[in-house]
């Protein structure tokens, strides 16, 4: 510590012997101190390597240069190159020549690997529970973690502060010594010293951030995977304490606010420290005249801190805006097909621009308020130097040059601990209730293991029933009551006093109606439910396929292997028994296609087979199935049945089958009948028939089934050989692999291009961006003036040559600042209303661009990437984007500033910017090129982290039932390792950069010192200006570091925010629909319903084969047509084209005589009802789902309600203002579907298109609903797709598909009859 107290000392007047001694002796202490750090650093890293540096070396010298020795860098690296960051060089190199891929980076250090700093947090929150049950603070654990290593930091922290104020303390003796003219050498001593200190406190600063950073990743990587841990492993109804936006904020957001507590806690004790000894510096400079230019500090803290707080509640109110659009986009993203097809975009569209103008509305509050924030902050230095000079003077002191300098270098250290303390006390109070709200959510319980629940179960049997629980009963419920929420007060149970004892090896099927219980009695087994009362025990391993198949984004081989290796007999004849083979076959890649976002590129019976396959290939004890065979058709569905679920893979095997299924019904052991929550009937299927479950015995699939059967049964056995052979031919549509399909997303190379920078300036309007560019550019000259105008002012003082009063000099400061303060308002407001301007433009640019976009569009894109331009690459246009750029702004006008008063002050100055010119532009190129690319990784290996969390999340039920919990941690860990590792390498590069500018600085100022002291002596014949204006240069060239460095920093961050807006434009750019058409329509069109297609031929993508084959076909006006056909044969492309969705190649069509492409296509939509087949409920009340125009009276949507069977439904919800949850959760997809038929009844449109609307009901809701369009749509053209036969028995007419053609056409009651015909061979199928 001796230097540190040796400079103050330097106020006293030394003479040069002794200025000497004290250097030397400084020096030699602070030798002493870096020889010891050298000595710990290598026993540290001794220890941690294992090889020896004879055996690094000769490693090192064998493998290529770049390669091999900066891989090992982790205990190869020396303590010069360690401290210089030299480690980065090979990375940057590499990026000058490249594009930088993962595989270039730095390697991670030991101590940073995700896996170690999960484990070691872990292990301290599992502590912090065993100590304090109820009250475990996660707080208290990362304290356990890390706390020693930060603390310790702290010490570094104490050096590198103390020496922060060497600079002013030595400034001001150097320009005392200039005032007194002396001829000594204590000058140079000065001069020497003042870049010495610069050079110390680089390489401080510099260390501290680093290792403070390195702490900062450990900590984050620890956070993330212990929160994705506890995602594994709690309940569904355990994580129903908190929404799924909840978690992911946990994920996101607060992770990096208790990060952040690493800057803060340091801070709390540092700022005051800086600003106690920043004061009594001042005091001792100018008295008690500091106490106003204080003042002026101080009252501007609580406005500052006022101001603040709007901002926060101004951003509260606009995040709930932007959580809202945000959901209402996806909304509009998942369902856009849906949409298009109601011509509902616009109304959707409309919706969100509403939110949008909220969300606008509280940004413009926020944005304004930012810019007074802006405007206090511009304007406390110029005020600050007014209030303490002026007083100063007015006190009756003299000021003189070492004063006036020294009082504004000071101010420079005091002023941002000052601004900076009331947002480190926030940062602080954030990162407590973060850590509160991790603690909450950490401290769920998790999933009991199998042993703890036999043990929990054991008791209530004797030992003998235990016996036989364990060893022949595969399921074991005993008086259950379990429910959803895992809240005490919402007791809304969904299974109700249950007992039932399924035996091993048994096929059991649950049936039920829609809402009935079904799901939740396999979640119940699963644990996923809260268990209320009674007790549940299930033996041995399971395997879930849910009624919405979760599939993982990748390889079609990672969905069925899911963390086991690879059995390729298994496997084969796992792919054969779901009928995968030939699907895979046809696939690019086959089984190495990749899969998109929740299987995007798949057809539904896909998902489900492939669901399913990745079930069976576990090779479980316990299978749980919901509802696998009504995503597929007949054939399918019974190959499934006989091959799969009845076959040799799962015989012996407990499966458990939620079913509408006749022949899975028919083929159980055991049938369960569910009924509100409770078990009504357990017996065999035989028994059924007279069961009290009569009702779903009279149901007509049954009759029909025999009806078909006896039609059929005197079959020639031939036609079974002619249908196999038509089901080998009869294949799905041929499939591109995802890369085809899913386009990758763009990844830009090199710098962003200036058309990027043009666009944002047409946004934000050229006049503002004139505007802003001119009162910036005065702003400075003003500040630079006041300044000049205080170096002159003292220099006349000096020489007793004043020319005017004190009054004149403080009035002409008066009016510098004023001025500066004027063209700061202008500037501050016209860049906030500027960037409100661009975030406006672009948000509705993209919005049209993408409603207008065809459905192709969406299907080649994931709804994510979509998702993520309106997310976080518009809240950067928003927000972070105009921020920036004022820094950027500011920062440029201010280098400008300085380089113009020290070319002014020394005229040498100019003859070292060159030079120093040449050596900034070469080191920020060979930065930035890098920082790039590592920035453009960074987003890369971050996306997959929140993309698998996000997947995780929405299928952890079924990885918690695969007992997959550690197979997928380590797939996670492995994406955060990644991310760790470029967010390492874009620390230590711009740490690099950092030292180097700082050092560059240094050499600056010791210019200008070591040249003043020349000048002053009077050996060469130009002068160097006066004690002022030397006073002034120093003051200027100090604060150089940081304004360079701050200048790059802007410069690179403002490249990377243009990233999003060269994102957004690319969606700007994308294919329009065909929206226009000359054929006007009346309100009451189609009159008839007359439906003609004429050698139509549509191919959804040029390298794909036709989905419909030059088809030709006429439906009559108020006909029912049946449309039946395998998996991809054609039948939703019928559809696809009526609606326009996809355009044709060749042929036409015709809806009652008008070909439908001179139509406007929303017109077209719009006057066409549809039931598609996924149901699609948006978020709002059940009247705007119903009728979002509001057309139809209160009393027509209840009559409507009543014919589809779902009136009693609605009213015990709470009526048609009932509110909606998202994607329709408070229905079942049963009840929704009906709710779309509702719904498309409504429209009385002659012509309604059913998407398979039956696939997911019950046979009695299915045969209610057919009821319901039998009598409802009467007189309309009904056009009907379906897997079920039964569904279109009673059609007037049906049109078989195969390959896109049409194959076969007729009464289906004439084609049953005919033995020959294809769709008897599909009704066989369906009953056999």
């Amino acid at each position: 510590m001796k230097p540190l107290f040796g400079v103050p000392h330097l106020q006293m007047a030394f003479s040069s012997l002794e200025v000497f001694e004290c250097l030397q002796e400084s020096s030699i202490v602070f030798l002493d101190i870096m020889f010891c750090l050298s000595i710990n650093y290598i026993r540290i890293k001794r220890a941690s390597t294992k090889s020896s540096p004879m055996e690094d070396s000769l490693l090192c010298a064998e493998m290529d240069a770049e390669e091999g020795c900066q891989r090992d860098s982790r205990s190869t690296q020396g303590f010069w190159d360690h401290m210089t960051f030299r480690s980065i060089t090979s990375v940057m190199n590499r990026g000058l020549i490249k594009q930088l891929d993962f595989d270039d980076l730095l390697l991670l250090p030991t101590d940073m690997d995700p896996s170690t700093c999960h484990d070691k947090l872990l292990s301290c929150w599992q502590d912090q529970q065993n100590n304090s049950c109820s009250n475990a603070s996660f707080l208290g654990a990362i304290f356990s973690a890390y706390g020693g290593p930060y603390l310790r930091l702290g010490l570094l922290k104490v050096f590198n502060d103390c020496i922060g104020f060497g600079g002013p303390l030595l400034l001001n003796k150097l320009i005392r010594f200039l005032q007194q003219g002396s001829g000594s050498l204590d000058g140079y001593v000065f001069a020497i010293l003042l870049g010495l200190v610069s050079v110390i406190k680089s390489f401080s600063d510099t260390q501290y951030t680093y290792h403070l950073s390195k702490l900062k990743l450990k900590l984050r990587s620890s956070i993330m995977t212990v929160i994705y841990r506890k995602c594994l492993y709690v309940s569904i109804a355990e994580q129903s304490k908190f929404s799924e936006g909840e978690i992911q904020t946990f994920m996101s957001i607060d992770a990096d606010r208790t990060v952040n507590l690493c800057n803060s806690f340091h801070d709390l004790w540092s700022l005051p420290l800086q600003i106690g000894v920043a004061l009594y510096l001042l005091y001792t400079q100018v008295k008690l005249a500091f106490m106003s230019g204080l003042a002026i500090t101080i009252i501007l803290i609580p406005v500052n801190k006022w101001i603040s707080e709007l901002i926060a509640s101004a951003t509260e109110k606009m995040m709930k805006q932007k959580d809202e659009r945000i959901r209402r986009t996806g909304e509009l993203l998942a369902h856009i097909r849906a949409l298009k097809m109601y011509s509902w975009e616009i109304l959707f569209s409309r919706w969100l621009m509403d939110t949008r103008s909220l969300e606008v509305k509280h940004l413009a509050t926020r944005k304004y308020l930012d810019a007074w924030c802006v405007f206090f902050w511009a304007t406390t230095p110029t005020l600050f130097s007014l209030f303490t000079f002026g007083l100063f003077t007015l006190m009756g002191h003299q000021l003189d040059a070492a004063v006036v300098f020294t009082c504004l270098a000071l101010f420079n250290n005091l002023i941002s601990p000052l601004n900076t303390f009331p947002w480190v006390i926030n940062g602080l109070i954030d990162a407590f209730i973060s850590t509160r709200r991790l603690s909450r959510f950490l401290c769920c319980s998790e999933k009991k293991s199998e042993v703890e629940q036999a043990d929990k179960f054991q008791p209530i049997f004797s030992n003998d029933q235990s016996d036989l629980v364990s060893k022949d009963m595969a399921v074991v419920m005993h008086d259950a009551c379990c429910a959803w929420s895992s809240s005490n007060e919402d007791q809304n149970l969904v299974l109700n006093h249950v007992t039932l004892s399924l035996p091993n090896g048994l096929l059991v099927a649950v049936i039920g109606e829609v809402g009935s219980g079904k799901s939740s009695l396999l979640n119940s087994i699963l644990q996923e439910t809260r268990l209320v009362h009674g007790s549940i025990y299930s033996r041995g391993s399971s395997a879930y396929v849910p009624q919405v198949p979760w599939i993982l984004s990748g390889t079609i081989r990672d969905n069925i292997l899911f963390g086991k290796n690879q059995d390729s007999q298994r496997y084969a004849d796992v792919l054969q028994a779901c009928t995968l083979d030939v699907d895979i076959s046809l696939m690019a890649g086959h089984d190495l296609a990749y899969i998109g976002e929740k299987g995007t590129n798949l057809s539904g019976g896909q998902r489900a087979r492939l669901a399913l396959a990745r079930a069976i290939y576990q090779d479980s004890d316990v299978y749980l199935l919901d509802d696998i065979l009504s995503a597929v058709d007949a054939h399918v569905a019974k190959w499934i049945l006989h091959n799969a679920i009845l076959g040799p893979l799962m015989e012996h095997k407990t499966r458990i089958l939620c079913t509408h299924n006749v022949q899975a019904i028919s083929s159980a052991d055991i049938v369960v009948v569910m009924e509100k929550g409770h078990v009504k009937w357990v017996g065999n299927s035989a028994d059924l028939a007279e069961s009290v479950y009569s009702g779903f015995a009279s149901v007509n699939e049954f009759d029909t089934s025999s009806y078909i059967h006896s039609k059929l049964y005197s079959a020639n056995p031939s036609n079974m050989g002619k249908q196999s052979l038509l089901m080998e031919k009869n294949t799905d549509d041929v499939q591109l692999e995802a890369e085809e399909i899913i386009k990758a997303e763009q990844r830009k190379e090199g710098t962003v291009e200036l058309i990027v920078y043009k666009k944002y300036a047409a946004f934000s309007g050229w006049f503002i961006a004139v505007v802003i560019f001119l009162s910036a550019i005065l702003m400075q000259a003003s500040r630079n003036g006041n300044d000049l105008w205080l170096s002159y002012w003292v220099d006349t003082t000096g020489s007793s040559q004043a020319k005017y009063s004190t009054s004149f000099y403080l009035l002409v400061l008066c009016i510098f600042c004023i001025i500066n303060s004027s063209l700061t308002l202008v500037r501050a407001f016209s860049f906030a209303f500027g960037g409100l301007q661009a975030a406006v433009q672009v948000h509705n640019t993209l919005l049209n661009k993408l409603i207008n976009a065809p459905v192709k569009f969406f299907d080649q894109t994931p709804g994510g990437r979509i998702l993520n331009r309106f997310s976080s690459d518009l809240y950067t246009i928003d927000d972070s984007l105009p921020f920036i750029l004022n820094i950027l702004l500011a920062n440029f006008v201010g280098l400008l500033g300085i380089a113009v008063v020290l070319s002014y002050v020394q005229v040498l100055f100019l003859l070292l910017l060159l030079p120093f010119w040449y050596i900034y532009s070469k080191l920020q190129f060979f930065y930035r090129s890098t920082s790039r690319e590592l920035r453009r990784l960074d987003s890369v290996s971050r996306s997959p982290i929140y993309a698998s969390f996000t997947e995780t999340l929405d299928g952890s039920s079924t990885i918690r039932a695969f007992n997959s919990e550690d197979y997928f941690l380590a797939r996670f860990t492995e994406l955060v390792a990644q991310y760790q590792i470029t967010s390492y390498s874009e620390l230590t590069a711009s740490l690099w950069l950092s030292l180097r500018l700082q050092l560059i600085a240094a050499s600056i100022i010791s210019f200008v010192a070591v040249m003043a002291v020349i000048g002053s002596r009077g050996s060469l014949p130009i002068s160097f200006g006066t004690p002022g204006l030397v006073g002034l240069a120093l003051s200027y060239a100090a604060p150089i570091v940081s304004l360079l460095g701050s200048f790059l920093t802007s410069f690179t961050e403002t490249e990377k925010e243009m990233v999003s807006l060269e994102r957004a434009l690319q969606y700007m750019d994308v294919p329009q629909e065909e929206l226009h058409g000359f054929q006007s329509l009346n309100s009451g069109w189609p009159f008839q319903g007359v439906i003609e297609f004429q050698n139509v031929t549509m191919k959804y993508m040029p390298s794909l084969p036709a989905a419909l084959n030059d088809i030709t076909f006429t439906i009559a006006g108020g006909k029912q047509v049946g449309i039946v056909g395998r998996t991809g044969a054609g039948k939703s492309s019928i559809l696809n084209a009526l609606f326009r969705l996809t355009p044709i190649c060749r042929g036409q069509i015709l809806v009652d005589g008008l070909n439908i492409v001179d139509i406007p296509v929303r017109d077209l939509r719009a006057h066409l009802a549809v039931v598609p087949q996924s149901p699609f409920l948006f978020e709002g009340s059940l009247r705007d789902n119903l009728d979002p125009l509001q057309i139809s009276t209160d009393m027509k949507i209840w009559d409507i309600l009543e014919k589809c069977h779902i009136k009693d439904e609605v009213a015990v919800a709470g009526g048609l203002d009932a509110h909606v949850k998202e994607a329709g959760a408070s229905f079942s997809v049963g009840q929704r579907q009906l709710l779309c038929l509702a719904r498309a009844l409504l429209k009385s449109s002659k012509v309604l298109c059913l998407d398979e609307c039956t696939a997911n009901v019950d046979m009695q809701t299915a045969s209610i609903l057919q009821k319901a369009i039998s009598s409802e749509c009467i007189g309309m053209t009904v056009i009907t797709i379906a897997h079920r036969i039964s569904t279109v028995l009673n059609m007037d007419n049906i049109f078989v598909l195969n390959q896109g053609t049409l194959v076969e056409q007729g009464n289906p009651q004439a084609l049953l009859q005919d033995d020959s015909s294809i769709f008897s061979s599909f009704a066989k199928a369906s009953t056999i």
